[in-house]
């Protein structure tokens, strides 16, 4: 608790008071001080007199000592309370006051600062635009842009300062309109060039462009490329041209796995379905341990949500997926395998009659791919090489059940000369290297007439080798294996139906 100082001055009185009685003792009881009247104005003030005594300012006090020599004091004191809310009210409102100005002054040194930026753009402008006045060089179109851009760029930000700017914006509305007679002058400059540069650029532009309306107007009446087949469909004359490749993704396991193969499971009965999968070779080029599935292919391109299954038997480069099933070669053998691609499970296990393997008649740079496995809109295919047939390229189609040989055909083509093949619609299709980025599908034969020829079909790739091809009946797409790299390309059939034999 604080006292104040005149109530303790008071208090002293009546303790002195006190002592002076217990001092000198008197047959009276009580004492009683008679108020004394306050010499100083103001209220509160004490004042000392020359003799020592106290002028008290007090409106009115009584003591007295009780018989144990205690001394009471009963005060009264004029209402002086202090307005201390008041006081702190006007503190906040101060502080707040100070913050505001603190805020706009800083936006006034922005805004001075950019100013002067602008200043001297505007003079350097003014000294560009004075010199393209007095020299007899022609200026091109790109010239004026640029100044053209500068002075539309100043404007906004005078626009910008005059929305912002708070007081005065005398000097804001000077540089207004000198910008603004900088545009004329500008535009000025630009119409009075003295070899009619411009112009001619103009013309020559809208000649260009009735060039192009012309050239538009003559392809509308070009008849319009008709759509592909429908998927499943062999209604035409087979494959014609390919389109540019695809890069689809690296192989998951790095770029040190650059044999392999890769596609999409095709499902006669249910085409549309999306399961796709990646078979990298280990890197001896020779076994198929491992292999991923995945059910769409957005999570093929970011390895998510894949199924991984191992396996100790694959051999080369030549695997396919047909109705929900892999069928790979056989280790070290003929034999091909069909394996349950839920179960991981191998079903069929049956051997290829007269099939040459490891390495005899592979195809060219691709080692362990004596035995390939092709789909297509008909059937399961095997391509393939014996003795019999000294090498050249032998077709069997299979049945996808039991793996037993259905039918079989022999070509006049040197399987060695060949770096791989695919089938569509029962033809088969080879192609061969031309050069490190270029294949070539250069041989066909068709196994529903029993023609074969040559073609000339340029087929870019990524990578030197090709190590696989897979052919996909619904989106009539190649799966290609190149170097590591998961490749797609989109195949253009003609519209003549093929012709009977």
């Amino acid at each position: 608790m604080i006292y104040r100082p005149d109530f303790l001055l008071v208090l002293s009185l009546c303790l002195g008071a006190a002592s002076r009685v217990s001092e000198t003792p008197t047959s009276t009881s009580s004492l009683e001080l008679t108020p004394i009247t306050p010499q100083a104005t103001l209220p509160g003030a004490v004042s000392w007199a020359e003799n020592g005594t106290v002028s008290q300012p007090f409106s009115s006090f009584l003591g007295s000592v009780d018989k144990h020599g205690t001394c009471q004091c009963s005060v009264s004191l004029p209402d002086t309370t202090f307005p201390a809310d008041r006081v702190e009210r006007l503190e906040f409102t101060a502080y707040n006051l100070s913050q505001k100005f603190e805020r706009e002054f800083s936006k006034v040194k922005e805004y001075v600062q950019l100013i002067s930026v602008y200043e001297k753009k505007l003079l350097n402008l003014t000294v560009r635009v004075e010199v393209m006045e007095k020299d007899s060089i022609t200026y091109t179109e790109l010239d004026f842009e640029l100044i053209k851009l500068e002075v539309k760029e100043m404007h906004k930000l005078v626009i910008q300062l005059k929305e912002n700017f708070v007081g005065s914006s005398e000097i804001i509305d000077k540089l207004e309109v000198e910008i603004r007679n900088m545009t004329l002058l500008v535009e000025k400059l630009e119409t009075l060039d003295q070899n009619n540069v411009l112009s001619i650029r103009r013309q020559i532009l809208a000649l260009k462009n009735k060039l192009k309306e012309c050239e538009a107007s003559k392809s509308e009446l070009v008849p319009a490329t008709p759509p592909p087949p429908a998927p499943g469909n062999c209604s035409h004359g087979g494959v014609v041209n390919i389109s540019t490749p695809s890069v689809v993704q690296l192989n998951w396991r790095g770029f040190s796995y650059k044999y392999g193969a890769w596609g999409r499971d095709y499902s006669p009965q249910h085409p549309e379905e999306t399961l796709y999968w990646v078979a990298p070779l280990n890197t001896d080029s020779r076994v198929l341990e491992y292999y991923r599935l995945y059910n769409s292919l957005d999570n093929l391109l970011i390895y998510s949500h894949s199924r991984e299954f191992r396996m100790l038997y694959g051999q080369g480069g030549g695997p396919v997926a047909y109705n929900k099933n892999l069928y790979v070669n056989w280790y070290n053998g003929r034999n091909i395998a069909k394996i349950n691609l839920t179960t991981n499970a191998v079903t069929v296990n049956q051997p290829l009659p007269m099939a040459v393997y490891n390495n005899r008649f592979s195809y060219a740079n691709v080692n362990w791919q004596d035995i390939d496995l092709a789909v297509d809109e008909q059937a399961l295919w095997v391509i393939y090489a014996t003795e019999d047939s000294t090498g050249n390229i032998v077709i069997s189609k299979l049945n996808d059940t039991s793996l037993q040989v259905l039918n079989t055909w022999v070509t006049k083509q040197y399987k060695p000369s060949v770096s791989n093949a695919f089938m569509v619609c029962g033809v088969l299709y080879a192609t061969r290297t031309l050069n490190t980025r270029i294949e070539e599908i250069f041989y066909y034969y068709d196994t529903n007439t029993g023609r074969e020829g040559n073609l000339a079909i340029p087929m870019r790739k990524m990578q030197e080798r090709i190590q696989s091809i897979n052919y996909h009946p619904f989106d009539q797409k190649l799966y290609v294996y190149n170097d590591g790299y998961l490749l797609n390309y989109d195949l253009v059939f003609s519209r003549e139906p093929r012709q009977p034999v």
